[in-house]
């Protein structure tokens, strides 16, 4: 008998989700503060490959029904600001 039910795999997409979104800011940071400048090629490829995984994630996750498309922006949109602002403090030191 299956003791999961269709919330709790939700709720553990959504913190999967969470968590690699947490980890591609982090990665951007570190990037920032120890490796290259956010002008560099290597940085914007970093980005837009741990993006582009991200939003293919989400939307394995909204195909599965696991969650919605608006919670999948969200993240995203939440993430783009971080590092919006992560970008701006480094280019404003």
């Amino acid at each position: 008998m299956d003791t999961k039910s269709p919330a709790s795999f939700s709720e553990k997409a959504l913190e999967l989700l969470l968590a690699d979104a947490d980890k591609i800011a982090k990665l951007i940071k570190v990037q920032m503060d120890h490796l290259t400048m956010p002008s560099c090629p290597l940085y914007e490829e970093v980005l837009d490959t741990q993006m582009f995984g991200l939003s293919r994630e989400i939307d394995f996750a909204v195909k599965l029904g696991l969650l919605t498309r608006e919670r999948g922006k969200e993240i995203l949109d939440t993430l783009e600001k971080e590092l919006s602002l992560l970008h701006e403090a480094y280019t404003n030191k």
